[in-house]
C-alpha cells in the first residue's frame, strides 16, 4: 500500500488546502524513514516513539501539534486504526500580534511609489485581506456598484465578501481591464506572495518603521482599527472569515484600553460614595 498516495487522495477528496497536505506528507515521510514496518503493521506505539523523538529535540509546540495531527489523519482517515495516544495537544505561547497605528499605515504606503504594488498594499489594509487572496482577485471577484468583492476559495475553502475602501474604487475600476487577474505576475498568472512579502519588506525599511512588519500585520492593524471603532465583534469575525469568534476576540488585546466601553464597577461604586457625600443629610438623622 502507498500511504502516502492513499493520504493524498482523502485530503484531495476533503478538499484540505494545499499548505495543509503539504505539511502532513512531510511529517508522515519523516514517520515512514524512522519506522521500518508495512502501513498495516504501525501501531500507536511507533507513532508514540516518533513523537517523543520530535519531544526530546525542544521543539515548538506548535510544530509538534501538526506532527500529531499528520500522524493522526494517517492512521484514523487512512489506515482505519485507533490514534488514542493521550498525548495531549502541546500549548504554545500566545503573543500578541504586532499592529500599526493609522499614521504608521499611512507612512508606510507614502513610501511606495509603484502605483499598482501601492494600490495592493492599500487593499490588503483597507478590506483585511491575506496577502494569499488579494494575489488571486480576479476582474469578476469585483462589484464596484455594490461596495463589494470576494475572497473566492479562501482558507478553510471558503468563499466570502469583503469591504471595498471607496478611495481606492477608481484605481481598482482601472486595473480591472487589464487582464485575468488584478494583480498580474510573470507567466500569465498572478504576483506572488513571495513578492508581495518583499514589498511590504522593503516599504517598512524605507519607512523606518522599527516594528516587524510583513503582509499579515496590514490585516492585523486592519481587524484593531475596525474594533477601535465601535463595529461588533462578529461583524468583524465575517469580514475577516473566522470560523471561532475567539479568533476574533483575540484582536481585542490590542485594543486601546480607553476605547474600550466598559466600566469598571469601582468606577460605578466611586460615583455612587461622591453623590451620597454630597446629599445633606435631613435634621434629625442619626448620622447627622
Amino acid at each position: 500500500m502507498d500511504i502516502l498516495e492513499a493520504m493524498k487522495k482523502e485530503m484531495f477528496r476533503r478538499k484540505l488546502s494545499p499548505r495543509t497536505m503539504g505539511a502532513y506528507l512531510f511529517y508522515v515521510r519523516k514517520f515512514l524513514k524512522f519506522c521500518k514496518k508495512e502501513p498495516k503493521q504501525f501501531s500507536k506505539k511507533d507513532c508514540r516513539e516518533f513523537l517523543e523523538q520530535f519531544m526530546e529535540k525542544g521543539i515548538s509546540g506548535s510544530t509538534l501539534n501538526v506532527a500529531l495531527n499528520s500522524l493522526r489523519f494517517m492512521m484514523e482517515e487512512v489506515l482505519r486504526k485507533s490514534m488514542r495516544l493521550g498525548i495531549r495537544y502541546s500549548k504554545t505561547p500566545k503573543s500578541l500580534a504586532t499592529c500599526l497605528s493609522k499614521a504608521e499605515v499611512l507612512k508606510l504606503l507614502s513610501v511606495i511609489e509603484n502605483p499598482k504594488h501601492k494600490l495592493l498594499v492599500s487593499l490588503m489594509y483597507g478590506a483585511g485581506l491575506r496577502v494569499s487572496e488579494v494575489v488571486k482577485l480576479r476582474p469578476r471577484d469585483v462589484e464596484l456598484e455594490q461596495d463589494i468583492g470576494w475572497v473566492r476559495h479562501g482558507k478553510g475553502n471558503k468563499d466570502r465578501p469583503f469591504i471595498l475602501p471607496q478611495c481606492l474604487k477608481g484605481q481598482i475600476a482601472e486595473i480591472m481591464r487589464e487582464g485575468n487577474y488584478l494583480f498580474p505576475g510573470a507567466k500569465h498568472t498572478h504576483l506572488s506572495s513571495r513578492s508581495v512579502q518583499e514589498i511590504v519588506k522593503r516599504a517598512a525599511r524605507t519607512a523606518r518603521l522599527e516594528k516587524d512588519v510583513h503582509p499579515h500585520t496590514l490585516r492585523h492593524s486592519f481587524a484593531t482599527h475596525i474594533l477601535e471603532a465601535g463595529h461588533d465583534v462578529t461583524a468583524v469575525q465575517a469580514l475577516l472569515g473566522h470560523n471561532e469568534a475567539r479568533t476574533t476576540l483575540g484582536y481585542l488585546h490590542m485594543v486601546k484600553p480607553k476605547l474600550i466601553s466598559i466600566k469598571s464597577p469601582l468606577d460605578n461604586a466611586e460615583q455612587i460614595s461622591q453623590v451620597q457625600c454630597v446629599v445633606p443629610l435631613p435634621t434629625g438623622h442619626p448620622c447627622a
